[in-house]
């Protein structure tokens, strides 16, 4: 599908997909570290950027790079929902959270801001303001904490909820 609806600008270098091929900057960016679940079609990484009451969010990405809804397949939609149903349930038994919301965005009127697919996954608690507070960079040795709580919850229930 032609993508007419591309901002990406000139001479862009996906930060998502140097997480699904492995690369890793020395920065406060992703780490292999912070993947929780990976196949063949998507990946699905605690995000760097956290919101103060929801801490240990997650990015479900395709490992294909497609930047927007628009020229994302269906079938490609279909597997990152999946993963974020996977997601959603090791979140939801890990977190002690209330609840999940999912959230995506496209092109900059959209608030996206990463060229690239991605669909978050956040714990929800009561009166947690989500939606009204801003996203601040987090260091990376905060992440592995919550990564490692996901992994093993996947590892160990991932045939239950497939």
């Amino acid at each position: 599908m032609v993508n007419s609806f591309s901002h990406k600008p000139d001479g862009y270098e996906c930060p998502f997909c140097r997480v699904v091929t492995g690369v890793e900057r020395p920065n406060k960016g992703t780490k292999q570290r912070d993947i929780v679940y990976k196949n063949k079609d998507v990946t699905a990484f605690i995000a760097s950027k956290w919101w103060p009451n929801n801490k240990g969010h997650v990015l479900v990405v395709p490992n294909d790079h497609f930047e927007n809804i628009y020229e994302l397949p269906a079938e490609m939609a279909a597997e990152i929902h999946r993963a974020a149903q996977l997601i959603a349930f090791a979140i939801k038994n890990t977190y002690e959270c209330d609840g999940i919301s999912t959230r995506q965005h496209n092109e900059p009127a959209g608030n996206q801001d990463v060229w690239h697919y991605h669909l978050h996954v956040y714990p929800r608690y009561k009166n947690d303001t989500l939606y009204l507070t801003k996203g601040t960079f987090t260091d990376p040795d905060e992440r592995p904490l919550y990564a490692e709580k996901l992994r093993s919850w996947i590892r160990e229930n991932k045939a239950l909820v497939e």
